[in-house]
């Protein structure tokens, strides 16, 4: 996974794969979601990063939450 930050343009884009993009969908809040040609997730963009609270003085900040789950 690659992280790339542009502060003039104030996009954080997570490039999860080499494969090209074909086709985005763009979600609620400015994320972009882009998928190759077999529909695999290739990047996520986050336009107007700074707004999301992930990034801050002291760099970048990622959170990630999972759902615990229950074994038998």
């Amino acid at each position: 996974m690659k992280i790339d930050y542009d502060p003039e343009a104030d996009v954080l884009s997570f490039i999860l794969s080499n494969d090209p993009p074909f086709d985005s969908i763009e979600e609620p809040g400015g994320i972009i979601i882009s998928y190759s040609r077999d529909k695999k997730p290739v990047a996520i963009e986050f336009l107007n990063a700074s707004q999301h609270n992930i990034l801050n003085k002291d760099g970048l900040s990622i959170n990630f939450k999972t759902e615990s789950m229950a074994v038998a």
